[in-house]
């Protein structure tokens, strides 16, 4: 065991992968040289090469077809988006080409490709560096999304992802890169995508929740026992598929559920468990389903001020369980 953080177990799986398969490439702006503006890929360079660590220009238009493009002929690409909110011109490679590539072709032909993308607000990145970007890919059949937490699921997801034959979305919160610490495996294992984890079982409450908001989750439900309500925080790790049996039948137990992320309220992934609860187990629901998330404004603000009034915190998901627990 190893104690990493989060962009360090994700660096280690990236160096481990590309030691196990020469098919695997990165590619991306300044992942070359700089190592990456988050350093993901230090060193890479030197020890694989420029062939299979590719500094692109500020194009991710071209860095998404030529990934698409290696994808067609052997290679695994994972390109990496320096922030999420670069990402748009990119979507037609991803959402008009990627996603379509197997059922298109009747399962002949694959797009193995793994998309990094750094995202969420709560580093003051402003307008153009903390965008939540999960729902336009929510939205897409074809892709597959994951949402680490922790130093060890990312390794586990990852490892997955790369050795996957659909394209992968791989979301990777910011402010947990050198926030989140925990211990990895030296060994080689996998997380399967498509299963959450409960990362804190209890009979009261379900809270479900991805990233960052996961850990706000589970201080709030730390601060809740002295309430003597027991809350059961479920980590969805992969929002596309989802984990719908972990879903319903926790929901099932307690009879309420909470939903948290940062992304915008409207359209966001909450909505869809909430339909999805409401279909599947409105026998067992003894409250109405909440969301806490984000508001709907086009973009994280700037100033500290209005950046935490935008973002869901431990006091917000605290006083959201709380609130519920009364029904």
């Amino acid at each position: 065991m190893a104690e990493l953080s989060v962009i360090e177990s994700i660096r280690t799986t990236l160096w481990e992968e590309m030691k196990r398969d020469p098919s695997v490439i990165v590619l991306g702006e300044d992942i070359g040289q700089r190592g990456g503006v988050f350093l993901a890929t230090q060193g890479f360079l030197e020890e694989f090469g420029a062939t299979r660590v590719i500094d692109t220009p500020l194009a991710e238009a071209s860095i998404m077809g030529v990934a698409l493009g290696a994808s067609f002929n052997g290679l695994r690409p994972i390109p990496e988006v320096q922030f999420s909110d670069f990402i748009w011109p990119g979507l037609n490679q991803i959402i008009g080409e990627a996603s379509k590539t197997s059922y298109g072709s009747n399962g002949q032909l694959n797009a193995p490709m793994v998309i990094r993308i750094p995202y969420g607000g709560g580093i003051r990145g402003g307008l153009y560096h903390s965008q939540n970007v999960e729902s336009y890919f929510f939205h897409t059949p074809g892709l597959k999304i994951c949402a680490p937490s922790t130093p060890y699921d990312a390794k586990g997801l990852l490892k997955s992802a790369i050795r996957d034959n659909n394209p992968v979305i791989f979301l990777e919160h910011k402010k947990t890169y050198r926030l989140v610490r925990g211990e990895v495996p030296d060994q080689d294992y996998s997380i399967p995508i498509g299963k959450a984890d409960i990362k804190r079982s209890g009979q009261d409450i379900t809270v479900i929740s991805y990233g960052l908001m996961l850990h706000y989750c589970l201080e709030a439900a730390k601060l809740l026992e002295d309430k003597k309500v027991d809350s059961e925080i479920i980590d969805l790790m992969s929002l596309r598929p989802l984990d719908i049996p972990t879903i319903v039948e926790s929901v099932k137990k307690t009879g309420k559920l909470i939903i948290v992320h940062e992304d915008n309220i409207t359209g966001g992934v909450g909505a869809e468990i909430a339909a999805m609860v409401s279909d599947l187990a409105f026998d067992y629901l003894d409250g109405p389903i909440k969301r806490i998330c984000g508001p709907d404004i086009p973009t994280m603000p700037f100033a500290k001020s209005l950046e935490d009034a935008y973002l869901p915190n431990t006091q917000s998901i605290y006083d959201g369980i709380l609130e519920l627990s009364q029904y």
